[in-house]
């Protein structure tokens, strides 16, 4: 095995080493999104917190956005030798923590959903396909990408532990 690369909470991280696995923990309304050229064996991880930067004064590639984070980390794993046409996606994440009032059951407020929904938006406008998700729910997830094969391992407390 090579390097754990940890990935935190509005950050991202790109490798070119088919040993490395990149990891992110306490995905639960944010969204984890692995990237993936599978042919050579390149791609990386990123903590997506919200979905849109438009009411801030974001930097142009701030990986805490969808819409600033994921055409970011592309150009990253181009960079590093993946190719866009044949990068595919694996999600996780984009859980509702809170329950919430009846009255306030709206989209707006379930920052967990618009993730999700920011996050496939983003990647579709990239033609990036999503192979594989676990979102939503109410736990949270930890996110480990393997970069030998593609797979993403998602741990919960409690819930078990999934292979995407």
């Amino acid at each position: 095995m090579g390097k754990i690369i940890k990935v935190g909470m509005a950050d991202m991280a790109v490798s070119s080493d088919s040993s490395d696995m990149l990891i992110t923990y306490a995905l639960g309304s944010c969204v984890g999104v692995s990237i993936y050229d599978p042919d050579k064996k390149v791609g990386g991880l990123i903590h997506v917190m919200l979905p849109s930067s438009d009411k801030f004064k974001a930097d142009p590639r701030s990986p805490k956005f969808a819409d600033t984070g994921i055409p970011a980390i592309v150009e990253d794993i181009i960079k590093i030798g993946g190719r866009k046409n044949k990068l595919i996606a694996k999600i996780a994440g984009g859980a509702q923590m809170f329950a919430s009032s009846a009255k306030s059951k709206s989209s707006v407020l379930n920052i967990g959903k618009r993730n999700v929904e920011a996050v496939k938006e983003n990647l579709k406008k990239l033609n990036i396909p999503i192979i594989a998700e676990d979102t939503g729910a109410n736990y949270a997830r930890t996110m480990e990408f393997y970069l030998e094969d593609g797979r993403v391992l998602i741990k919960t407390i409690g819930k078990g532990e999934k292979v995407l």
